[in-house]
């Protein structure tokens, strides 16, 4: 592994208390999945939940969990994967030009991620939700359709459901509170401020946090953090991005989680162990393993 300021960071202390990752996607990340599954395994990070977050991605998020019993599958079609579905975009998940599929594509589509979610070894239906700072107005339309739809199979198969939320704080909340939200609703990596926390605690929804709560500027996630209940709160990498400082703009794996769960439980006022001890529970609670 190198040391330098361009390669992968240091392995840190490991903690105490061993905890999960509840938002990584191992097939982002260089080097095999065994690879990074051990070197989260040395410093105590002894789950991890591996989000899909389109067909392809969803298809091997399952299988990699069904081959590892240290992990867990989240899948779903991202809420920028929904539009391009349909549309067509030249700047997809593969990096190739996809032709418009139209409404029946996305049908077939989410009729898979349907089937994928009543696999036992995957988990949660995510990540889902609403995504305003890539997707036009264009778009809107078919996200939130999707969004609701991923709603309907998660409580159909009595899965968690796994919300990417950004710029969308107030449509995502609507959706939730008209659809009816399933018993167990994760925000990942969580960027609302202290008063929209107030609100998912009030409702019970699970609040993760990443990489990107250890920034800076991110004063308003830690004032979050800092009102989250305690058995809400999660801490995920979304590696290979966010990676926690001093460490940003180095690739990120979730052999990195005890970085920002030291900052955390600074913020939060409590000791490193506690909060792993409730961050382990609260994942295994969130999604039921």
């Amino acid at each position: 592994m190198s040391s330098g300021k361009s390669g992968p960071p240091p392995l840190p202390e490991p903690l105490a208390v061993a905890v999960a990752d509840s938002h990584t996607h191992l097939d982002m990340q260089e080097g095999t999945p065994e690879e990074g599954l051990a070197r989260a395994a040395a410093v105590g990070v002894a789950t991890v939940v591996q989000v899909g977050c389109d067909l392809p991605g969803s298809r091997w998020a399952a299988d990699l969990a069904a081959a590892h019993e240290q992990v867990w599958a989240a899948v779903a079609l991202h809420p920028n994967e929904a539009p391009r579905i349909v549309l067509g975009d030249p700047d997809g998940w593969s990096g190739q030009r996809r032709a418009p599929g139209g409404l029946p594509a996305l049908e077939d589509a989410l009729a898979e991620i349907d089937a994928l979610a009543a696999r036992p070894e995957v988990r949660a239906v995510g990540e889902t939700g609403l995504d305003h700072f890539r997707t036009g107005p264009e778009g809107a339309e078919i996200q939130e359709e999707s969004f609701r739809r991923h709603i309907a199979i998660a409580k159909r198969h009595g899965k968690a459901l796994v919300i990417h939320d950004r710029e969308a704080h107030d449509d995502v909340l609507r959706v939730l509170e008209e659809e009816g939200a399933p018993e167990r609703t994760v925000f990942h990596c969580y960027s609302g401020d202290a008063a929209m926390a107030k609100v998912c605690a009030e409702r019970g929804y699970y609040m993760s946090f990443a990489g990107n709560v250890t920034f800076k500027s991110a004063q308003p996630l830690r004032d979050a953090l800092a009102v989250a209940p305690l058995d809400l709160v999660l801490v995920e990498t979304d590696a290979p991005f966010l990676t926690p400082a001093p460490y940003r703009g180095r690739p990120n794996a979730p052999y990195l989680i005890p970085v920002t769960l030291r900052a955390m439980a600074q913020a939060k006022g409590v000791t490193e162990d506690e909060l792993a001890a409730a961050v382990a529970a609260n994942t295994a609670r969130a999604f039921d393993y």
